[in-house]
């Protein structure tokens, strides 16, 4: 991501478009790690399991990370018109 961000050259649009990615890269790979830990524990591999769930853990964590960045980076302003006509 970090090179697709540079790349952007600061143009808002791509950078919001690799972030996206990035998050989509992490969910499938959260999921596939999670398949995986599953079939581990059908076949009683008790340590592949454990060791597939820990890695799971750390992916999920990147995965909130992400998706906390990105839901900081775009807050809505204090002042939007948008929020401001519902009241």
């Amino acid at each position: 991501m970090g090179m697709e961000v540079w790349a952007a050259q600061g143009e808002q649009d791509q950078i919001d478009a690799a972030s996206l990615a990035h998050i989509a890269l992490v969910q499938e790979s959260l999921i596939a790690l999670l398949v995986v830990a599953v079939l581990a524990a059908t076949f009683r591999a008790r340590w592949t399991m454990l060791a597939h769930l820990l890695v799971a853990l750390l992916a999920w964590l990147v995965l909130a990370a992400s998706q906390h960045q990105w839901d900081h980076g775009h807050e809505p302003l204090p002042g939007c018109v948008r929020y401001d006509a519902h009241r």
